[in-house]
């Protein structure tokens, strides 16, 4: 039986055990994040954005769908609209851009666009919502948009990334918009419930693209096993175990993990797919990052 002299040992021991298993968890997930985009480059080919998209939120839908029956009792018809209408904002509209910008260049390009998200949400919450925005985060913004410009004046194997690095960035400011409006209109329903029917949502919203842009030829095998893991692990998966994380450790610490995407979603594509880090994604990657991690540093 322990004593009262071991009580403070063991909250600093299970303390220091949360908090290993807490930073290992947020790894995780942006490794997983950051592999999304590598299925996308190796899926967009074959696939094509529609039909690719419509698949990854048909399996990412059926993985939350048992969350979604749980808050069965507290749905209201206005919240399946709403559900609806943000499901193309958070998720359809996009997955989409992304899957459109992975079939034109590599992965990490969208991998660091999508770091603005953190960005487009103060300018969304400042502009919109009437929030305050504060020196730091402006000057944050100003930074983060220089990256994006960057970012779009470069080529890989000599070919303009510029579109596929303003997809990613129209996708960010997506992602922005939805948090808000997610945040205002849907604070009522539990988050893994929330998650589960936007995607459920955009998975509507999609398949009739899909079913009208099917690619005619046959889809290989592997392009299928990218897809597939996309909606599972790296859709489904990756949001509940998300929203568990905020559950267990808050918003903001659970954000952290999209530090990391950029970092894991280069390196994939380094790994797997050969595809370099040019100068220019370097250098974009380190200012957006950067001016992400310093628009949420506390002042104290």
């Amino acid at each position: 039986m322990s004593s009262a002299a071991d009580a403070p040992t063991d909250s600093i021991a299970m303390r220091r055990t949360r908090d290993w298993r807490t930073g290992t968890e947020l790894v995780a997930l942006g490794a997983i994040w950051g592999g999304s985009f590598l299925f996308m480059r190796v899926a967009a080919k074959d696939f094509g954005p529609f039909p690719m998209v419509a698949t990854r939120l048909l399996f990412g839908s059926v993985i939350l769908l048992p969350l979604l029956w749980r808050a069965r009792a507290s749905l209201r018809l206005a919240h399946l609209w709403k559900m609806l209408a943000l499901g193309a904002l958070s998720a359809a509209i996009p997955f989409s851009l992304f899957a459109w910008g992975a079939e034109r260049a590599p992965a990490g390009i969208g991998a660091i666009a999508n770091s603005m998200t953190v960005l487009f949400s103060a300018l969304v919450a400042f502009v919109g919502f009437g929030e305050k925005i504060g020196t730091r985060k402006a000057i944050a913004l100003v930074a983060g948009f220089v990256g994006v410009v960057i970012l779009a004046s470069g080529r890989t194997a000599g070919d303009n990334v510029a579109p596929a690095a303003l997809a990613g960035a129209a996708a960010s400011f997506c992602y922005g918009l939805a948090g808000n409006l997610i945040k205002k209109h849907l604070a009522d329903l539990a988050p893994t419930a929330v998650a589960a029917g936007c995607l459920l949502g955009a998975a509507l919203l999609t398949t009739p693209l899909a079913v009208a842009t099917w690619p005619s030829a046959p889809i290989p095998v592997t392009s299928w096993a990218a897809v597939i893991t996309l909606g599972v692990l790296c859709t489904g998966l990756a949001y509940a175990f998300y929203f568990r994380l905020i559950q267990r450790i808050g918003a903001p610490r659970a954000a952290t993990s999209t530090y990391l995407v950029p970092l894991f979603g280069v390196a994939w594509a380094w790994m797997f797919l050969g595809e370099a880090l040019t100068p220019s994604m370097a250098v974009a990657g380190a200012i957006i990052l950067g001016s992400v991690i310093f628009s949420q540093k506390s002042k104290g």
